[in-house]
């Protein structure tokens, strides 16, 4: 495989790679775990008990007084889960917010037991006497800590508190309810109060009017000495009473439609400032307009009809046939109002269809009750001319007469009015019923403390293997055969850690001082290996032993090679070719020099450089004197013959060399051998960086062979690969001393 195939290489995760992800950080993944459960028990055991309360109502859409009886009936409106929606924003409020918040601090202040509250007091800790928080403070908390929520498809509205205190919970959903409950009444019955507001203000004012005019009327006849008005006149006034009496209560009623219509027309113009002038102009249309001064014209003709035959036999044939005709007159403007209202309301959007609605009905009546109040008053007009031609004597006396009984009649209407706007008031109960009061808890709600711990386990399990991935992720060195094999690149043997290594440097020749560790079986797998990577095998005589950067085991790797080719009866010898960094002669326990170098500048003898070992047919040269120019001789043709030389005395020739990224020196031995090896640790040798070593040791004449990896930890899930390797690299008779010869 060149490079550029290299560079088409994407990982493809399996099962077994997972497994063995979380094998290799199953130490990290374990103190991860266990940190978060201990974290979780610790927050379970010491997390203070919650209670929860809560408060259960019911929301219906306001039907109107029972009393009231509107000119057009009732239309289809918005959705009720718009209006729910609507009032559930009402409860979130801060002016109802304040109110709670007023009486838990009047409620607070009221109580024995200062310490059956918790949410709204101040205190530093347990032990100090609990003080009330400021009403700001306490609007402010409400709204965190209230949940109110509407149950789904239902006009159900739960109001939910939860504290440290079981009676604070219940307090506060019951003073939510409540206030809110008294917040709708009042909002409910805000147009009859007005009403009746408005008839009080008349109450008192006519009463006034008939007093002033009762006075002026004893004083004038005690002043004139007239009693009684002739019979004529007392007639005239009777009648003029009962019209001028009519129209004043009209007046009355013109003004709370007034009032009703601005107030209808302000909130619309809110939501749709065009829709007023829209609807006033259906209103007073002139068909409709003309049907409503007929009306008001027959009932007038009727109240003066029935005025003039008082005892007459006629009276009851004189009703019928006016009512008839206002009847008649009534269905057409019902007929037109219903067509003009289905285009008012298919036109007007869905959540302003009612406010629409009752817009229309007070535009309907007050343009009905002003017809009504220009009729009257022009009969009122005329009966004050009649009136006028009285006597002299007689107008004074008449007018004051006629002025006590309109009067009388206005107030005892305006009374009646007033008395009926009491009622109508009282009748509207509202739109909020509680269903279930809240209770005071008995049993926490929070928290679950098992359900912590458990949690806590699972998240601690979840960031020890996030972190194993992440770690997995960000970490682009080589960790498994795997990680080799997938690139294309043969790998020779994976080489377990040397335990012990770090404390015991004699440990490095581990196939000389432990042959029977699972290192050493190790080694004895590369040796076959590489006895069996060509087909001729006295064709590989020399081998490269190198790495991409120090620090790698390349040295190790050569010294074990050596003397596993040397316990299979192969004389060997090794030589440090690493003319940077050499280290052979620290494995051995002797002095760098004499070395080659040495014997390449005349200094020493060949036989001088060749050092014996305690091992059996195992010889090592090291490197010598560092020269100035290291790529200089490895490369030259001294170098060539040295290798030759060594070649024709020994079964195989190992060299270790420098690292291959950072100098020139392995490059160039790598065309003077017959095999070379690459050598890549662990958890250490970066994935770009291996690729880019085989990349160069697979130039012209390559003698690449395959790589090694070090420091493999055989225990994280790899087991099989040493007990795989063991079977096939030892003989199934005999104990290991003998398998060892016999290697």
């Amino acid at each position: 495989m060149n490079n550029n195939d290299n560079n088409f290489y994407q990982e493809n995760n399996s099962l077994k790679d997972y497994i063995n992800l979380i094998r290799l950080n199953i130490g990290s993944i374990v103190v991860i775990s266990l940190t978060a459960l201990i974290v979780a028990v610790v927050y379970a055991l010491n997390a203070p008990d919650i209670y929860k309360s809560t408060t259960t109502l019911k929301i219906t859409k306001p039907q109107g007084s029972i009393l009231d009886a509107p000119l057009i009936p009732e239309f289809q409106d918005f959705g009720s889960d718009r209006f729910i929606a609507n009032e559930i924003e009402i409860l979130k409020s801060y002016s109802l917010r304040n109110q709670v918040a007023e009486t838990l601090s009047d409620t607070f202040k009221l109580s024995r037991d200062k310490d059956k509250f918790e949410l709204i007091v101040d205190r530093e800790d347990r032990n100090t006497k609990p003080t009330l928080m400021p009403i700001e403070d306490i609007v402010e908390l409400l709204e965190s800590e209230v949940d109110i929520s509407q149950k789904r498809g239902l006009d159900i509205v739960e109001i939910t508190v939860e504290s440290r205190s079981p009676y604070e919970a219940s307090l506060i959903a019951n003073c939510y309810a409540e206030a809110y409950k008294k917040l709708n009444l009042t909002y409910n019955r805000q147009q009859l109060t007005a009403i009746k507001e408005f008839l009080a203000q008349q109450r008192e004012e006519k009463l006034a009017e008939l007093s002033a005019v009762e006075e002026a009327l004893r004083t004038y006849q005690e002043q004139k000495g007239i009693v009684e008005l002739p019979e004529q006149a007392r007639a005239l006034i009777e009648q003029t009473t009962d019209f001028e009496s009519k129209m004043n209560a009209t007046k009355i009623d013109l003004t709370i439609a007034e009032n009703n219509l601005k107030q209808y027309k302000a909130e619309l113009a809110k939501q749709d400032p065009n829709i007023n002038d829209y609807i006033e102009s259906f209103a007073t249309e002139p068909y409709i307009k003309n049907l409503q001064l007929q009306i008001a014209d027959l009932q007038t003709q009727k109240d003066r009809a029935l005025s003039s035959y008082k005892d007459s036999p006629r009276r009851s044939e004189i009703i019928r046939e006016f009512d008839a005709k206002i009847n008649d007159l009534k269905e057409k403007l019902n007929n037109q109002l219903t067509v003009y209202r289905a285009g008012i309301l298919a036109s007007s959007p869905e959540e302003i269809k009612e406010l629409t609605r009752k817009v229309l009905e007070e535009e309907v009546k007050y343009q009905s009750l002003k017809a009504s109040y220009e009729k009257l008053s022009e009969i009122v007009a005329d009966y004050d001319k009649r009136l006028n031609k009285l006597p002299t004597s007689s107008i004074d006396l008449a007018r004051l007469t006629r002025e006590k009984q309109a009067y009388e009649k206005l107030y005892l209407q305006v009374e009646e009015k007033y008395q009926e706007a009491i009622i109508n008031e009282q009748s509207v109960p509202g739109n909020v019923m509680i269903i279930d009061p809240a209770i005071v808890p008995t049993i926490p709600s929070k928290p679950n403390r098992l359900l912590i711990v458990f949690a806590g386990l699972v998240i601690g399990v979840g960031l020890g293997l996030g972190f194993a991935f992440l770690r997995h992720n960000f970490d682009n060195t080589i960790k498994t055969p795997e990680d080799i094999q997938n690139r294309n690149i043969n790998i020779l043997a994976w080489i377990p850690h040397i335990e012990g290594i770090e404390t015991n440097p004699e440990l490095e020749f581990i196939v000389s001082k432990k042959p029977d560790a699972s290192a050493s079986e190790a080694y004895r797998a590369l040796r076959t290996r590489i006895k069996f990577s060509k087909i001729d095998k006295d064709s590989l005589r020399t081998i490269l032993v190198t790495s991409p950067r120090s620090q790698e085991g390349k040295t190790t790797t050569a010294v074990n090679l050596a003397g596993s080719l040397a316990y299979a009866n192969n004389k060997t010898i090794i030589i440090d070719a690493d003319l940077r960094k050499p280290r052979l002669h620290n494995v051995f326990g002797h002095k760098r020099y004499p070395g080659f170098t040495d014997y390449f500048f005349g200094q020493v003898g060949y036989e001088e450089i060749i050092r014996t070992t305690d091992v059996n047919n195992l010889s090592y040269i090291s490197a010598g004197t560092i020269p100035p120019n290291p790529s200089e001789i490895l490369g030259s043709d001294q170098m060539i013959n040295f290798i030759k030389k060594l070649k024709g005395e020994y079964d195989y020739v190992v060299i270790d060399s420098p690292p291959l990224i950072a100098v020139t020196d392995s490059e160039i031995l790598a065309q003077l051998v017959d095999a070379t090896i690459l050598v890549v640790s662990a958890n250490f040798t970066e994935t770009d960086l291996l690729e880019k070593s085989v990349e160069i040791l697979r130039r012209d004449n390559s003698t690449f062979i395959g790589t090694v990896l070090n420091n493999f930890n055989y225990r994280s899930g790899y087991s099989s690969y040493y007990k795989y390797y063991y079977y096939y690299s030892s003989p199934t008779n005999g104990s290991k001393k003998n398998r060892v010869k016999a290697n």
